[in-house]
């Protein structure tokens, strides 16, 4: 999961990325209002935004309002020192999909991601399942038909991706991103590596290769009644 968090305090960022890393979590950051309301109207990959509202150039409110006005549905978390009522209202109104306020408890910043992460891809429980995969987002644990799979963080982030959107086709411009962010020089063949560790794994078949666009996990083995 590739979250954006955009904090202009550099101590409390530090943080919050040591953190969501532990979490397996791809963390990409930014310090002002101009440049994550750049980032998210160009439609960058991010499963989720934690926003901070008062922000150095456009104020976090104003960034939350312009993208929920272009239709970017991105799940936010706002995470502010604002903490009267109608500052909640008035940032749930906008388009937040939740609100915390400073100070707060690392761990509870955690399970409102989690939850939130769930909610935006339809999950009643915290479980993923398909294809006689279980993936456990909040333990990083893996079963495959019942046995245990060791998996590398950037394996089960690859992994857990794909079994969020079973049949969504992923680029590998979308799938780097995705798994390494903005920050880490990549190896140019970094995804083709991971995709065939997850095949050697679990199936060879588990992740379909879309000739000229890139990679998909389908919900049944191709052939397979559906």
């Amino acid at each position: 999961m590739r979250i954006l968090l955009v904090e202009d305090d550099p101590s409390l960022a530090a943080g919050i990325r040591l953190a969501l890393r532990s979490e397996h979590y791809t963390l990409d950051h930014l310090a002002d209002g101009d440049a994550a309301l750049a980032v998210l109207q160009d439609n960058e990959p991010f499963n989720a935004v934690i926003l901070d509202l008062g922000l150095p150039g456009t104020d976090g409110m104003r960034v939350l309002e312009a993208i929920r006005h272009q239709g970017n549905r991105v799940p936010v978390l706002v995470l502010t020192a604002r903490d009267g009522i109608d500052d909640r209202i008035a940032g749930l109104d906008a388009g937040a999909d939740d609100y915390m306020t400073k100070p707060f408890e690392v761990a509870e910043l955690k399970a409102r991601l989690r939850a939130l992460l769930r909610r935006s891809q339809g999950q009643a429980t915290p479980l993923l399942e398909c294809r006689g995969i279980r993936l456990a987002p909040s333990h990083r644990q893996v079963t495959f038909q019942g046995q245990a799979i060791t998996l590398s963080r950037r394996e089960f982030t690859l992994l857990q991706e794909f079994m969020s959107h079973p049949g969504r086709v992923y680029t590998r411009d979308t799938l780097i991103r995705l798994v390494y962010g903005w920050e880490e020089e990549v190896e140019s063949n970094a995804i083709e590596v991971h995709i065939h560790h997850l095949r050697r794994k679990l199936a060879p078949g588990l992740i379909r290769t879309v000739r000229g666009i890139g990679y998909v996990m389908d919900r049944a083995p191709q052939g397979a009644d559906t």
